[in-house]
């Protein structure tokens, strides 16, 4: 049965027993493992990747399954005296290790216990083998010297031994951190806990039904999925706290401040900001290659830039640039997409690797956009939030603030939480986007240039193409715009092209529109202001021609790293109280919505600034 070159995935009806390890800590984070497929890395699993290496390395031999009976294979003499000794340091010391089997990564699997395992290491005589399990820790400090998870994760190896023929009656944790082994000897209360927790494993499994989160626990911030499972958030809105998004939220007197100091806050489990940024590429002619850890862009053989892979989150190609076939395989491989634009900044194409597994999450977004009244729900949601966006942004920004326009759009809010239908919810935010860019100039300083000069006046939307300086800006902005939301809802396990409101059309990211909507003002819309009020961009960075307008090279790298300041800066999310930047709450959203699309939460708060 001994096959490392197998994989754990061969056998999807068998539970992994590292998975009986993640039920045992907790079964939320169980679920989202093996049923729903979600991962996500945090410092302990890569350190503890690390110091797996050497074990995760298949090496030396295991006796092949006999068919014999447990009877047949006594127990070895005497106790084992390893307890206390230090693990063998190096390949030599393997080497002249007494035992006669001594095997690396040796995968087994249990049919009759609907388990398999991957041990790290096997070590005994004949049929009498310990399983020896690596943790990258110390000793914990507990009469057991161990964890109940990983007590029964090593449990669970030696029932599978068994089941294979094996003669196994205890395992051994070998704590990297502290140098120490601690045996654990399988006792009958740890088998029957073993085998109770298999049996809740598969019931939780089979019955496709997440279980909640734990509520204010002290594991949850050593859970390196607690971004994806967001405990407090979801226990917080079970709870039925209203967000900002409901009613009554535009009659607070909250002029002047950026938001409510009154909302509850929950703890902020995860980075309020990723140190991964976005690598933009977009010198025509340039090439992008991988050079061991690092992605290099060179030009003429010239290198331009030299980049840590762990340090990039996306890859943006704009135009001719070339990128190598490594490492578009290595960045896919790693999670990192790389997005393809064309010189114009049309967001043209996405390469990622392998789609998220999470296919139950994608099973819900189907049904609930085969639902008109449930759609509806959600497009209101959207909506409403855009406009009340839009109009803090007007409040925040116009020289002469239009009371009347903020009126209107106070009440559009309300109308757009209130439609009976999409083609009223239309109506709705047409009328809002004519009200809210009519007043747009009025944030634009110097609004007025002389007549014939290309400047930065506004005299209202347009695009395909944008014909002045300021359309072409925010065209620009909503591509990237549109491009974030794909990628992140494609992190989380949406389908970016089936949405709620805007519908399937000519291979639009219908969900990704979806999700943009409540932040065209507060992202894409506040960077065009920024850069044309700092001065940031001027009338020199673009060109006129074939009746469109578009940014200059040197002008787009600059509202570039304008737009990516934007994303960078640190927000306190209206309905949690904590400060994450934009980019994570982009995140936290389209979570949020899958959380609701799941049943977890009774609404999808949506996120408006104050």
């Amino acid at each position: 049965m001994t096959d490392a070159a197998a994989s754990d995935k061969s056998s999807t009806d068998l539970l992994p027993a590292r998975m009986l390890n993640e039920f045992a800590y907790c079964p939320r984070l169980f679920y989202l493992e093996w049923v729903q497929g979600e991962w996500e890395d945090s410092a302990d699993t890569i350190e503890g990747r690390y110091h797996h290496r050497r074990v995760d390395r298949p090496g030396g031999a295991a006796p092949m399954w006999a068919e014999r009976s447990e009877s047949d294979h006594p127990p070895p003499d005497g106790p084992d005296t390893e307890s206390s000794r230090g693990e063998p340091q190096g390949d030599d010391a393997d080497a002249g290790a007494d035992s006669p089997i001594r095997a690396r990564s040796v995968l087994l699997s249990a049919p009759r216990l609907r388990l398999i395992a991957r041990i790290d290491l096997l070590e005994g005589e004949g049929l009498n083998v310990t399983p020896v399990d690596y943790k990258r820790g110390e000793v914990p400090d507990t009469p057991e010297q161990s964890w109940e998870p990983d007590r029964v994760l090593l449990c669970a190896q030696g029932l599978i031994l068994r089941e294979n023929g094996f003669s196994c009656h205890k395992g051994m944790l070998y704590y990297v951190a502290s140098r120490r082994r601690v045996e654990v000897p399988f006792t009958p209360e740890l088998e029957a806990r073993t085998l109770e927790l298999v049996q809740q494993a598969l019931e939780v499994a089979e019955a496709g039904q997440i279980p909640p989160p734990l509520v204010d626990s002290p594991k949850c911030p050593r859970c390196s999925l607690v971004g994806i499972c967001l405990p407090d958030e979801t226990n917080l809105l079970k709870a039925g706290v209203p967000s900002l998004s409901g009613p009554g939220e535009t009659t607070r007197s909250d002029e002047g401040s950026d938001h409510a100091g009154t909302e509850p806050e929950v703890r902020r489990l995860f980075p309020a900001r990723s140190d991964a940024m976005p690598l933009y590429v977009q010198e025509q002619g340039a090439q992008v290659r991988r050079s061991g850890e690092r992605v290099v862009v060179s030009i003429r053989g010239e290198t331009r830039a030299d980049v840590r892979v762990l340090d990039i989150s996306q890859v943006c190609l704009i135009g001719n640039v070339q990128i190598s076939a490594q490492a578009l395989r290595d960045l896919a491989g790693r999670g990192i997409p790389i997005c393809h634009f064309s010189y114009g900044g049309w967001f043209t194409a996405l390469t990622t690797g392998l789609t998220n597994k999470n296919v139950e999450l994608r099973c819900r977004q189907f049904e609930t956009a085969a639902n008109p009244q449930r759609s509806l729900e959600l497009a209101r949601r959207f909506v409403a939030a855009k406009i009340l966006n839009s109009r803090v942004l007007l409040r925040r920004n116009h020289t002469d603030r239009p009371e009347e326009a903020l009126d209107a759009l106070a009440r559009l809010a309300e109308e757009a939480r209130a439609a009976t239908s999409v083609e009223s919810l239309l109506g709705i935010e047409g009328t809002a986007a004519r009200i809210y860019f009519s007043h747009f100039k009025g944030m634009l300083k110097p609004p007025q240039t002389s007549a014939g000069e290309l400047g930065f006046d506004f005299e209202g939307r347009n695009r395909r193409p944008p014909r002045d300086p300021v359309n072409a800006l925010l065209s620009y902005a909503y591509s990237l715009l549109v491009k974030d939301f794909t990628v992140t809802l494609l992190a989380v396990g949406f389908d970016p092209y089936l949405g709620f409101y805007h519908r399937p059309k000519w291979g639009k990211p219908a969900l990704a529109l979806d999700m943009m909507e409540e932040f065209r003002p507060i992202i894409a819309d506040s960077v065009v202001i920024t850069v044309i009020n700092n001065g940031e961009i001027t009338r020199s960075d673009f060109v006129v021609g074939a009746g469109g307008t578009a940014l200059t090279e040197p002008g787009r790298r600059r509202f570039i790293a304008a737009y990516e300041r934007r994303l960078a800066t640190l927000v306190r999310h209206p309905v949690f109280g904590y400060s994450v930047s934009y980019r994570r709450v982009f995140e936290v959203q389209a979570r949020l919505l899958g959380r609701y699309l799941l049943g977890e939460i009774p609404e999808y708060p949506g996120f408006v600034t104050r």
